[in-house]
């Protein structure tokens, strides 16, 4: 079961992680309007995906609660390669799951190193090489 958390949507900053239409995205920018004579703040906020790299933009009233991810990092040692796809061991649960290589670690992730992935949505990403 993915782990989310509530924050205001005043209280969003670049970097902050959000789901947005069901899509882990990590915010680029944010504007706040101020309130009019009959209204409330609107906050318009710009981000990309976490895992696809596209970009999203919503416009909600201040007052909203929005969604955030809480994002897990594990590690995790390389078994094997094959194409694309590395088979790899978490090193607390010992469990073997497959991960896609992204493409700037290509090259990188060979057998036997350790690499970081994170857990977002119930979905694992690899994000780095360890020495």
């Amino acid at each position: 079961m993915a782990e989310i958390k509530k924050i205001l949507a005043t209280g969003v900053k670049k970097g902050t992680s959000l789901v947005i239409d069901g899509v882990a995205c990590t915010v680029i920018d944010v504007q706040t309007s101020k309130p009019g004579k009959h209204g409330h703040a609107k906050c318009r906020i710009e981000a990309t995906g976490m895992i696809d790299g596209r970009k999203k933009i919503i416009v909600v009233p201040g007052h909203d609660k929005l969604d955030s991810p809480i994002i897990e990092k594990k590690a995790a040692q390389v078994l094997s390669i094959h194409d694309e796809v590395a088979n790899v061991m978490d090193s607390e649960s010992f469990e073997t799951f497959d991960l896609k290589i992204p493409n700037d670690l290509k090259g990188r992730v060979i057998e036997g190193v350790t690499i970081t992935y994170w857990i977002i949505l119930d979905e694992k990403i690899m994000r780095e090489v360890r020495g």
